[in-house]
């Protein structure tokens, strides 16, 4: 009997999962008009997919302004997508939308503690630089760690650059290139960037300059004007020789990421692009040997404009002792040298 009971419930969760599905992917192919419908009924989905619509000018003309309104609406019924993308609204601002920090605080911790990942990541931005509330190191370290938790390149390396200035968290260079080397491992430009610096300074690691020069490049492939300057600047100090034909390092190309990045970031392709569901640029991390990189631009559909890290190395940090080796002297002049 209860056997009999367990596969009934069994085979209506199934029927219920498969109802969702269905309705998801039919949801995705009616025309705006009918989207439009059954946002006005009350439909959370239906809101969200409407607003979507209004700020990437899916099958409609772009109005963030109104596209806000059915974020808005889908976020007050707990859609922790729709509070995301609507705290970046606030966060940027839009026409006939003024920028509001601290409503897009208020927003990205209701979607962070929802356990979105991109929101985590940004309320930790928000902490870190007192963008709509209150200043604190400890709570933005706090807000990476979570992200960082879930494998978002992104907060890995802005995580990382935490752990190398010592902001909230007791300065570790070795955690640092630890963070950074994940980061790197999905693709991530500006981890790969990071990573590239602690190999080229050797901090955290054995100094490798074939390895950073590598990594230079490969996040100069993906767009980064400051690891392109880092690869020119170094190239002439990487020496080939026999038992080193190559700057390529057999151990230290990153993994390509298992799935493609989104569209700009993707604000979270790096300038990594997003999807729908990460909406904003990668958080920059401003390149550690070199003076600070323009900030990148998206396009009006990836949200805001990648944000810029402070620069871990401008304030040029003592290398951590090494015992019983010789002192050497780090030379870490605003040239970026």
């Amino acid at each position: 009997m209860m056997r009999r009971l367990g596969l009934a419930l069994a085979g209506m969760s199934i029927v219920a999962l498969t109802s969702l599905s269905a309705a998801a992917q039919t949801l995705d192919t009616l025309p705006y008009k009918k989207k439009l419908a059954l946002a006005k009924a009350g439909d959370e989905e239906a809101q969200f997919a409407v607003a979507e619509a209004l700020a990437t000018g899916k099958d409609v003309k772009v109005n963030k302004a109104e596209a806000s309104k059915w974020y808005g609406k889908a976020a007050d019924q707990g859609n922790a997508d729709a509070q995301f993308k609507l705290a970046t609204l606030f966060h940027e601002g839009a026409p006939g939308l003024k920028k509001n920090p601290e409503r897009a605080a208020k927003l990205y911790e209701a979607a962070a503690k929802q356990g979105h990942a991109e929101a985590q990541n940004w309320l930790g931005y928000c902490y870190q630089h007192g963008l709509g509330v209150a200043q604190s190191d400890k709570d933005a370290v706090e807000w990476y760690r979570k992200a960082a938790d879930t494998k978002l390149a992104m907060a890995e390396n802005n995580l990382g650059l935490m752990y190398l200035s010592g902001k909230g968290v007791e300065e570790d260079y070795a955690k640092a290139f630890e963070l950074f080397q994940r980061s790197a491992n999905q693709g991530y430009d500006w981890g790969m960037n990071n990573l590239g610096g602690l190999y080229e300074k050797g901090w955290g690691t054995e100094q490798d300059m074939a390895k950073a020069l590598f990594l230079y490049r490969e996040a100069a492939k993906k767009g980064n004007d400051a690891a392109e300057k880092s690869a020119k600047r170094i190239e002439p100090l990487v020496i080939k020789t026999e038992a080193n034909p190559s700057v390529q390092p057999t151990a230290a190309a990153p993994d390509k990421p298992a799935v493609a990045q989104p569209p700009a970031a993707q604000p979270p392709a790096a300038k990594a692009a997003t999807d729908s569901s990460s909406g904003l640029a990668p958080l920059s991390a401003d390149n550690p040997l070199d003076s600070k990189p323009a900030a990148k631009t998206t396009d009006s559909s990836s949200g805001p404009a990648p944000l810029s890290a402070d620069n871990p190395l401008e304030g040029k940090p003592k290398p951590p002792p090494v015992p019983e080796k010789p002192e050497k002297k780090v030379k870490s002049d605003s040239s970026g040298g």
